[in-house]
């Protein structure tokens, strides 16, 4: 059974405070569970206010199926989230 996980670094330039980034992180990482049936955290750069890095988790049976839905939330992430940026991002599967 594989495993799949995305690290994500974003960029959130409209961010002014801890405040502002977590209301956009929490819509952003609420709607990739619910569209993507993901497991979502922030896992580094907590006290940077212009700055967040994600993990994205998934299990399937199938490689190819974990990566398709790792890539496919990346995609839409990156598109409809006009206030972050997708700065990096790196995919590891098991």
């Amino acid at each position: 059974m594989p495993i799949g996980s995305a690290l994500v670094e974003l960029e959130i330039p409209a961010s002014h405070s801890l405040k502002d980034k977590r209301r956009v992180l929490k819509s952003t990482i609420a709607r990739l569970r619910q569209r993507y049936n993901l497991a979502v955290a922030e896992v580094d750069t907590l006290d940077d206010w212009q700055r967040a890095t994600l993990m994205l988790v998934t299990v399937a049976n199938d490689a190819g199926r974990v990566h398709g839905q790792l890539e496919k939330a990346l995609d839409s992430l990156e598109t409809w989230r006009l206030d972050c940026i997708v700065a990096a991002y790196e995919i590891e599967i098991w």
